[in-house]
């Protein structure tokens, strides 16, 4: 895994014998990577808000900063998948005043052919603990480019998005 941005924090589980990442996934509570993502002027509506249509991009701005964390081995993963299905709950106001966002990432679940991103989304005053502003899920299908069908994850990228599961 490369170094993130000083903006991003790869969250990682030590194993107590050597003070590594394991592979064996999340906790309940854990994120596989926290994005802090800018609120722009732009990004705002007429009711002083973050737009919803905003909001999908800031997500999108947080999955690409994880995603191209993870390294070159993981590029073919990274650049043949496409949203599917976008879920967005909202649990409190956004606002401008909230810059960054603190963006917290997990993989829900994967299938032969498609994975599925979990977000938690705070304010940047707001602690890990507090109540997400909003939730989110961004199903991803994997394609392949040449051939403009779907492809099966290969075994590797399975066990990269294990460790990436809660």
């Amino acid at each position: 895994m490369t170094t993130p941005t000083p903006d991003a924090t790869p969250s990682q589980r030590p194993d107590n014998s050597t003070g590594t990442a394991v592979g064996s996934g999340l906790g309940a509570d854990e994120f596989a990577f926290t994005a802090r993502v800018p609120v722009r002027w732009s990004d705002m509506d007429a009711f002083g808000h973050i737009n919803h249509a905003r909001m999908i991009t800031l997500m999108e701005e947080a999955r690409i900063q994880w995603l191209l964390s993870a390294g070159d081995e993981y590029a073919p993963l990274i650049t043949s998948a496409m949203i599917v299905h976008v879920e967005i709950r909202y649990q409190a106001q956004l606002r401008h005043d909230d810059s960054p966002l603190q963006i917290g990432m997990w993989i829900k679940r994967f299938r032969s052919v498609d994975f599925t991103i979990g977000y938690e989304i705070r304010g940047s005053a707001a602690t890990p603990a507090s109540k997400p502003a909003c939730i989110a899920s961004t199903q991803m299908a994997v394609v392949d480019v040449e051939a403009h069908t779907l492809r099966r994850l290969s075994p590797m990228e399975k066990d990269h998005l294990r460790t990436w599961s809660r």
